[in-house]
């Protein structure tokens, strides 16, 4: 099982809100997920971004992949690897 770490779509059209969430790659991207680590709010100003960093480097540690947007968030919230 490949796991990804990946945002899921939230909030109503034309103003979206998004989950960090660890999920199968397999899954749809708004389906099955296996833990909620953060969100993100493009749309506030300025922009809000909230992860748990505790989770996200247990998570990359055991092998998560992030997708490349989420990679930049986690360069913007000072996560490394």
């Amino acid at each position: 099982m490949a796991v990804k770490i990946r945002l899921r779509r939230m909030g109503s059209k034309k103003a979206p809100f998004y989950r960090l969430v660890v999920a199968d790659s397999k899954s749809p991207r708004d389906g099955k997920f296996i833990e909620e680590i953060g969100f993100y709010n493009p749309v506030s100003e300025p922009k809000e971004i909230k992860i748990d960093a505790e989770k996200a480097t247990e998570w990359l540690n055991k092998g998560a992949q992030p997708t490349d947007v989420v990679a930049k968030l986690f360069d913007k919230a000072g996560i490394k690897k």
